[in-house]
Order: C-alpha cells, then structure tokens, then sequence
C-alpha cells in the first residue's frame, strides 16, 4: 500500500487537473490587507540562530563522515564480516552522510537565497554578509544569482518576461497554428524517447544548476546565445550590478583555492566524497524545489496582456518536498513558496503563518500538491 501510494498523485493536483482553469479575481489589496504587518518584521538575532544552526548541522554531519571509515572498519572486524557485508556497511553509512550532507547544503542554498531577499535583517550589510558566505561556499555566485532571482520575482510566470523555466512557444518548435496543425507535427517535436529522456533528468538533476548558470538553459529565450551569471557585462546584468558581478567571481575564485588547497592536503578522494558528492546532491534538490515550484501541467503561464504580479504570484505551487525536513532545514521554501511570491521581504520563519492566511483568502486559487516527493 505504501509503495503504491508512492507513484499515486495528490486528490488536491488531481482536482485541479479536473477542474476549468479561470484566473484568481482576488485581489493583491485583499492579499496585502488580510496580512497583518508584524508578521513583516525582521529579528537578526533570531535569523542569526538559524545561521548558526545550519552551520552547526554540516560541521557535526562532516565531522562524523571522518569517523566512517574507522567504524565500518571497527565493525566489520569485531563481527568477522565478509567483504561484501563490510562495502556495504561502509557504503551505506556514506550514502546517509552523503544524503545529509546534501540536504544541509541545499539548505545554505535557501538560507542564502532569504539573505538575497533581505529577510533576515534590516540591515541589508548583514543579509549580504550572510548570503555571499553561504552561498560562495557552495560555489553559487550571490550578487549574479540574486539579481536574475528577483527578475524572476517582478515578472513570475509571464511568457515573455521570466527568467526561469519558461515554456517554449510554437514559434520556438516551429510548429504550425493550432488551426493547422495535425498530429504528426507535434509528433516529430514531443515524440518519446525513454533513454534519452532518462540520461536529459539525470543531467539536469545532478549538472543542471551549474548548466543554468553558465548557458542560462531553460531561461528566457529573450537573452542572446551565450548568456551567463558570470559575466559583468552580461544582458542579465544592469550596469549598476557589475561590480556586484565581479564580487563574486572573486569569491568563487577564493572558494575555489581553498578546496584546492585543501584537497592537497587530504587527497581527490577525500574531494569527491566529502564535498563534491554532497554539492551535486545539494543542486539535485535545488533544481527540483525550483522546477516543481514553477513546473505544474495544473497551473498557467501569463501571455504579457493577461499577466499581472497577483496572477504570476498564485501561479505557484506549494508542496510539502521532504516533508519535516523540507520545513526545517530548506527553511519552508516549498511549503510556503506561494506566500513567499506575494510576500518576498516576509521572513521564513513566519511564512507558515501568511500560507495559513492566503488559503482563507484564495480559497480555490491556493494552489497545493500533496503528491509524495521524496518523504522523510
């Protein structure tokens, strides 16, 4: 029963699927209104605490990873375990470490990402402070990132003016009107290829937020070929924004020597399995929360007549990925992502409280997906 229930879709995503599609007549005043303004205020101290703690998470989890090796070797030798048993031990304790590991990291990713949105304290030098750190430790360039992260907030689900995981047109298939289409036009476009589909969602899951940032893949197609995070003089970029650009580039550089420096010291292997497995795990959920968030067959894409921020705003799906650890270490960022869109400077320690309000007001337009991803 568990097993099926697994590959079984939410009721709620199921009846939307059923139900005719019509835009919210909420409006953003009742929104704004319904949400009291202390829930807006920002504590340092308190967002100081959950900095420390995620720290705190990965230096206990990498200090006990030092410990794997003696101890699958300590029990393998005291039960007088065959080779095959004591791998699978020891493999099998780097997998939780690994998988740990990568949750706290994605983790920083959100934390930093809150710091972007100057969440954490009024004080935007300590937001900056934090989100640079956090996110140049896991090799995320945070004044590149940010400034496209909040395009991506002023224009949420609009064809023409997102900037991530926009739906490609019919001009940009080449295909034919709709009037004239026929079947075998979408055929030779959509036609299914398993092994290739396959080896494109293991890409994606594990190199894909790297191939976003350098290529600006699944962005908008507005941008030029070559289009970059890296780059100052990028169109992404405002040229107020360069030396922001150029800020982290250097601490991706700095970042970069020390894990070289440092791998000097304790060998590629040690790399590989304390840093580089758990970063890749890291952007395996990055680009899952952030493509589920945006990525739903039962919500819309605004054509520039049609999109208002409301409307992009509620076009947003709140899931409950990895369920308490999804709420305690990505800090309510697919719990809470609706409320974050409407409410982007509202911290997320006090988004439960706006996603509660919101459901009162959208009633039917709250959209939610109880579907299993990856429970915990």
């Amino acid at each position: 029963m568990f097993l099926t229930s697994l590959f079984r879709d939410g009721p709620d995503y199921e009846k939307r699927l059923k139900t005719p599609f019509k835009p919210t007549k909420v409006t953003l005043q009742e929104v704004h209104t319904a949400v009291p303004k202390h829930l807006h205020e920002k504590n340092t101290p308190k967002a100081l605490l959950f900095v420390a703690r995620d720290i705190l998470c990965a230096v206990i989890v990498y200090k006990l990873g030092w410990r794997i090796d003696p101890v699958s070797s300590w029990i393998s030798t005291t039960l007088s375990l065959s080779p095959l048993a004591a791998n699978a031990i020891k493999w099998g304790l780097w997998a939780l470490y690994w998988h740990w590991q990568g949750v706290i990291l994605a983790g920083w990713w959100c934390l930093a990402h809150e710091a972007g949105h100057g969440t954490l304290s009024p004080y935007s030098w300590v937001n900056h402070v934090i989100g640079y750190s956090m996110h140049t430790f896991i090799l995320v360039p945070y004044y590149a990132w940010r400034s496209t992260h909040h395009a991506h907030h002023k224009a949420t689900m609009s064809v023409e003016r997102d900037e991530n995981f926009v739906p490609r047109t019919r001009s940009d298939y080449n295909l034919p009107k709709a009037e004239i289409a026929h079947r075998t036009d979408y055929h030779e476009i959509f036609e299914e290829t398993p092994i290739y589909t396959l080896l494109r969602m293991l890409f994606m899951q594990s190199l894909g937020w790297q191939y976003y940032l350098f290529t600006n893949a699944m962005g908008n197609p507005m941008y030029p070929p070559g289009t970059n995070h890296f780059k100052p003089s990028s169109p992404l970029f405002k040229p107020h924004e360069r030396n922001g650009i150029i800020a982290s580039n250097i601490g991706l550089a700095v970042m970069s020597s020390i894990l070289y420096m440092w791998t000097k010291e304790v060998g590629l292997s040690n790399l590989a399995k304390f840093y580089l497995v758990p970063y890749i795990l890291a952007n395996h959920w990055i680009v899952m929360l952030t493509y589920l968030h945006h990525s739903d067959p039962s919500i819309a894409h605004y054509r520039k007549s049609q999109w208002t921020f409301l409307r992009g705003a509620v076009s947003t799906v709140d899931r409950p990925l990895l369920g308490w650890a999804g709420r305690f270490f990505l800090h309510n960022v697919s719990h809470d992502h609706i409320s974050h869109h409407l409410f982007s400077s509202i911290p997320f320690y006090n988004q439960p409280e706006v996603t509660k309000i919101l459901k009162g007001v959208l009633k039917e337009d709250y959209n939610y997906d109880s579907t299993v991803w990856f429970p915990l």
